[in-house]
């Protein structure tokens, strides 16, 4: 009875955590809020969470649980996420299960629909490569694939795969992931480090190169296609303190010597200070998605500040002080796009 009354206690306790964060992200997002000594960051959260429910909290889900809270100020949440279960509605999973729309989906009679559930995989990055005829996929619990139409070509778990002595598990999750045209190499972001995957290494000798620490969480990636430089490729980052990051990699930045002894994998920890790393604060919250627009040659990022809701600029700007184009929205933009047929951009909130 001590422990139920103890673990309803802690739900209400709870319950007031996550309003106050989300009237303090509202006030953020108006304009209105003063920061103070009270202010509810992420460690502020997470400390709280395990106070209130134990150590055996997994970061993870806190991570997901805060993430959603603070990019969707109206979602519906339940406590049990915070325990890595989630709800499923019924008729939501049966009306997805039709016969049209059955590729990538198990089964009806397979499919879990209960309550309860254990939280899946999900795809965080897709990238057509169209000169190489192929497709790159992350998954936000580390697998990068690459596949063409018929076939999965090669894939890797870029957390299961490297050998105890490289830690890149203070990352939990991969957030993006685009193709190095110059380098001809998978480049995917945690959110703490830069991972860039030699996809052609074959079976077992599978060849990665872990670029760490960063000093923000690295939310989203792209790259850059206009260099004309052959052994050179640049890599726009958005990361959770409002800033677009832009790094330069070259082909000798990888071209560390191979081992003449057959190991099973060859992960490489690169420290990132060792890297031309240039960043710019653009926005005053979360950069949700960083793009180049080659027809338009400059960058846009979006983030969910509606002040500096969507930014428009030269690649150039991100290593000076000079103006940008800035686009407000109310709530902020999730995602854009450019078409470049009728010449605008499109924007989500």
């Amino acid at each position: 009875a001590l422990a139920v009354a103890h673990f309803k206690n802690a739900l209400k306790q709870f319950q007031k955590l996550v309003e106050k964060k989300v009237t303090q992200k509202t006030e953020e997002r108006l304009g209105l809020y003063v920061k103070d000594d009270d202010e509810i960051d992420y460690d502020k959260f997470y400390e709280t969470v395990q106070a209130l429910f134990g150590p055996e909290i997994k970061e993870c889900n806190v991570k997901a649980f805060f993430r959603k809270i603070s990019s969707n100020l109206d979602a519906k949440t339940e406590w049990c996420e915070i325990f890595g279960h989630f709800i499923v509605e019924n008729d939501a999973i049966s009306s997805q299960l039709i016969e049209e729309n059955t590729v990538f989906l198990v089964s009806q009679k397979q499919q879990i629909t209960h309550a309860g559930v254990k939280r899946r995989d999900v795809i965080k990055g897709i990238v057509k490569v169209p000169h190489l005829d192929f497709t790159v996929t992350s998954s936000q619990k580390g697998v990068l694939t690459v596949f063409n139409n018929q076939v999965i070509l090669t894939h890797i778990n870029i957390f299961i795969n490297p050998p105890d002595y490289i830690c890149i598990y203070d990352t939990a999750w991969v957030t993006g992931c685009d193709f190095l045209t110059q380098l001809k190499r998978v480049v995917a972001v945690t959110e703490r480090t830069i991972i860039v995957w030699d996809y052609k290494s074959k079976g077992n000798q599978s060849n990665c190169f872990v670029i760490k620490p960063m000093e923000n969480g690295l939310l989203c990636v792209c790259t850059v296609t206009a260099s004309d430089h052959l052994a050179k490729d640049n890599i726009l980052m958005g990361d959770d303190g409002g800033y677009v990051n832009l790094l330069t990699v070259t082909s000798d930045d990888f071209g560390l010597k191979q081992s003449k002894a057959k190991k099973k994998s060859q992960f490489h920890v690169l420290d990132s200070k060792n890297f031309k790393i240039v960043k710019r604060k653009l926005h005053d919250d979360w950069v949700m998605k960083v793009k180049y627009i080659s027809d338009l040659n400059c960058f846009g990022s979006c983030s969910i500040d509606s002040i500096h809701s969507f930014v428009l600029g030269d690649i150039k700007r991100l290593e000076d002080s000079m103006p940008v184009k800035e686009f407000s929205v109310p709530k902020g933009v999730n995602a854009f796009t450019f078409c470049g047929k009728s010449n605008v951009i499109v924007t989500g909130g």
